[in-house]
């Protein structure tokens, strides 16, 4: 922000300043990116004077940040406009293609083709010296040959007017179109800010007019809620693993009873250093289903052992919570520091290593305190719901043991 502010104060520039993509290739600067698109033609004046009531009231919007809204298009750039007497160029034998052609490699630029020469590929450009198209007065010196082999100065054939316009007529969709570049306000995620630019589009285009989203959003939007399917999946697959492993289907449920601690500790770390569920955060969720089940493993393992040793229930749960005290902050405390780098990243990319850090940091930070409380508890009540319906199923089993045992009438 401080560097906007002093680029601002430059007045015989125009100067941006934004942060790199959180993906290298996916869209050309950070936040977001709206294509606002001319479906009609009516022209880049038209496209212009519509962008720009829309960025006025993006700007306006609590979820936006007003200092990111910004578009290049532009419809000031002073140009020439050759206007061609085609009618005449006929009648002197010139074929347009070829006046057209005079025109790109002269003052513009073509391509022509690549070859390769000492492992290297060049590329073959046409163009005329800086010199030599440095003013409008340079077209009378560009002829075209004719049918009959005659030269014919461009300059009887059309003026240069001077105009202003577009520097250049971006589409995208086949559509004349206008790049906002913008981000959400801090303390906003990018879900709303999509949805307040969505509601600042509805309410200020024109009928003509429509938008598309691109960049990393449009990848946001695309993947829709598949991180909530990933995260239930994660979740399916780790209980499946558990209950292969132990051969039980209530072990799984006190492993898993700290994964919903995790989530609380990472969204509450986020909620305090201010910063947005993204697609790096939403990694950490599922980063830390099996973070935080690996501690309770230990303490679940552990108690299932002493347990079957002769302890009671509630005995086993707290032994299990002293002995495996010490091993659990270890493992704990030596990946929470690991993340810390992480969580105070700068330089490019930093917003992304900073959002998984800041995931990961919370979410083992809450699951180690609270799972040495929380998850004997659990241990506790699941084991007594589990041993409670044995002994109620054994007087069946009894009996029905009981009734094969008994012998029949005899023969």
């Amino acid at each position: 922000a401080s560097v906007r502010n002093k680029l601002l104060g430059i007045p015989e520039a125009f100067v941006l300043s934004f942060d790199p993509p959180s993906i290298q290739g996916l869209g050309t600067t950070g936040g977001f990116e709206f294509e606002v698109e001319d479906l009609a033609g009516h022209g880049s004046v038209a496209l212009n004077d519509a962008t720009q009531a829309l960025i006025a009231a993006a700007r306006k919007q609590p979820e936006l940040n007003p200092q990111q809204m910004f578009t290049s298009f532009s419809t000031s750039t002073p140009q020439f406009k050759y206007d061609l007497d085609r009618t005449k160029a006929k009648l002197l034998g010139l074929s347009l293609p070829d006046v057209f052609n005079t025109l790109q490699i002269y003052l513009g630029s073509l391509y022509v083709n690549d070859f390769n020469l000492f492992g290297h590929t060049f590329r073959v450009t046409l163009q005329a010296d800086k010199g030599a198209r440095a003013a409008a007065s340079d077209l009378s010196r560009l002829y075209v040959r004719n049918a009959s082999g005659g030269m014919v100065p461009l300059d009887t054939l059309g003026a240069l007017k001077p105009i202003v316009g577009p520097e250049t007529v971006p589409h995208y969709n086949n559509y004349a179109s206008a790049l906002i570049n913008g981000g959400p306000a801090p303390g906003y995620s990018s879900g709303q800010a999509v949805v307040a630019m969505e509601r600042a589009a509805a309410a200020t285009l024109p009928k003509d007019f429509g938008y598309e989203w691109t960049g990393v959003t449009f990848q946001e939007l695309k993947a829709g809620s598949i991180a909530a399917v990933v995260f239930a999946l994660a979740i399916v697959f780790v209980f499946v693993i558990l209950a292969a492993q132990y051969e039980s289907w209530s072990m799984p449920f006190m492993v898993l009873s700290s994964a919903p601690l995790a989530l609380f500790g990472a969204l509450a770390a986020l909620w305090l250093r201010g910063m947005q569920i993204d697609v790096y955060s939403q990694i950490g969720f599922v980063m830390l289903i099996g973070l935080a089940a690996k501690n309770s493993i230990l303490i679940v393992e552990f108690a299932k052992r002493r347990r079957e040793e002769g302890l009671s229930i509630v005995e086993a749960a707290t032994e299990a919570a002293r002995l495996r005290l010490r091993p659990i902050l270890m493992t704990a405390f030596a990946f929470i520091l690991g993340v810390l780098p992480l969580m105070f990243a700068s330089g490019a990319g930093a917003a992304s290593r900073q959002s998984i850090g800041t995931t990961v940091f919370g979410g083992m930070l809450a699951a180690t305190a609270l799972t040495l409380i929380f998850v004997p508890v659990f241990y506790a009540l699941i084991e007594r719901l589990r041993e409670g319906r044995g002994v109620a199923m054994a007087p069946h089993a009894e009996v029905e043991t009981a009734l094969a045992a008994e012998p029949g009438p005899a023969e």
